[in-house]
């Protein structure tokens, strides 16, 4: 039992929750008007959580055939075969359920749009077999987190959760071109699309850190219109940057050996770091 976890533990890599609970849990921080009811923060949590596995489970059901071939991805547990086809549509549909469950918790607007965010979550992975663009897709479903809070906590959708939405669109887009570039002689192989095989790693460097910086622009637009503690949120959010300029300074378009520590490490600290300076900031 425990070793079938710990394959789906590995499965749904469910260490990358790191990335968008942070950023979702900031933004809960930033748009509560007043403090929400305990049940509902959990609820809220519980929704991200769950909207993350049925989407990863749905992402290695649909590319089981190409991560079987790559050899990045083969020793993966669905590659392997130690997770069946019938367990991955298990996982999508509990998942699913649990959160359309936590959704419908929390109020009626937010069980209404629970369909568009599944919908949403399944096109990402299917995005690469037609457009050059699926990181974009998954931009979209990071857009919508704070939106999803605002209305969540709030019943509507303000200026702040847009510029966060913003912020977390580009941050996730830029670092998804980034993950990306691990696969780029397999994609281009096999005829898959994404803005490496279409730019070149060149260009698709040039475009992550474009993306990179409208998510600073993003949080610096938040930081003025919004009453935190000024200089404790842009001190903050100056060393945020630090660790998105350390990230692209491993990377090179001659040199993708770190792209993983990039992916992994840094992403982990620059969530952590912005839910801590915007705690207290707001604190403050």
């Amino acid at each position: 039992m425990f070793r079938k976890l710990k394959d789906y533990a590995e499965l749904l890599k469910l260490e990358h929750t790191i990335f968008a609970l942070p950023f979702g849990l900031a933004s809960m921080v930033i748009l509560m008007e007043t403090p929400p009811h305990g049940e509902k923060v959990l609820y809220v949590i519980l929704a991200l959580i769950f909207a993350r596995l049925a989407g990863m489970a749905f992402n290695r059901y649909l590319d089981k055939e190409f991560d079987i071939l790559n050899p990045r991805t083969s020793s993966w547990p669905h590659a392997r075969g130690v997770v069946k086809e019938w367990e991955m549509k298990l996982l999508i549909l509990l998942f699913s359920g649990l959160f359309i469950f936590s959704c419908a918790k929390i109020n009626k607007l937010t069980l209404l749009l629970s369909p568009v965010v599944l919908l949403l979550l399944f096109v990402y992975p299917l995005a690469k077999r037609f457009t050059f663009y699926p990181h974009l897709f998954l931009g979209v479903i990071y857009f919508l987190i704070p939106i999803a809070v605002d209305i969540a906590i709030n019943e509507k959708v303000t200026v702040m959760s847009f510029l966060l939405g913003c912020a977390m669109a580009m941050w996730v887009s830029g670092f998804d071109i980034l993950y990306s570039l691990q696969d780029y002689e397999f994609d281009k192989r096999m005829g898959l699309k994404s803005i490496p095989v279409r730019f070149g790693i060149g260009g698709a460097l040039k475009i992550a850190r474009t993306f990179h910086l409208l998510t600073f622009l993003s949080l610096f637009a938040l930081g003025l219109i919004y009453p935190f503690n000024k200089i404790v949120y842009f001190l903050g959010l100056f060393a945020l940057s630090a660790f998105l300029l350390y990230e692209h300074s491993l990377i090179s378009e001659k040199d993708l050996s770190k792209v993983n520590k990039a992916f992994f490490t840094v992403n982990g600290f620059i969530s952590i770091i912005f839910f801590f300076v915007v705690l207290v900031s707001r604190a403050l």
